[in-house]
């Protein structure tokens, strides 16, 4: 996505602020985001979509685990 929510100032004071740098892919390159979009596809199927968590931590573990034994 290279909506304008993405290249704002404020995006990227919150991506400085937390010590990461923004990226986009090009332009109709949409096999720049396949491995992500398949990643997310799957924790989504995998993880996000079986069950419920009592709190982020519990869900954080949930996922950690999921991507350790992938």
């Amino acid at each position: 996505d290279r909506g304008s929510q993405f290249r704002s100032r404020k995006q990227a004071r919150a991506l400085h602020r937390h010590g990461l740098v923004g990226s986009m892919g090009r332009v109709g390159a949409a096999g720049d985001n396949a491995a992500m979009e398949s990643f997310f596809a799957l924790l989504q199927k995998n993880v996000l979509n079986r069950r419920s968590w009592a709190t982020r931590q519990d869900l954080r573990i949930a996922i950690v685990t999921w991507i350790e034994r992938t």
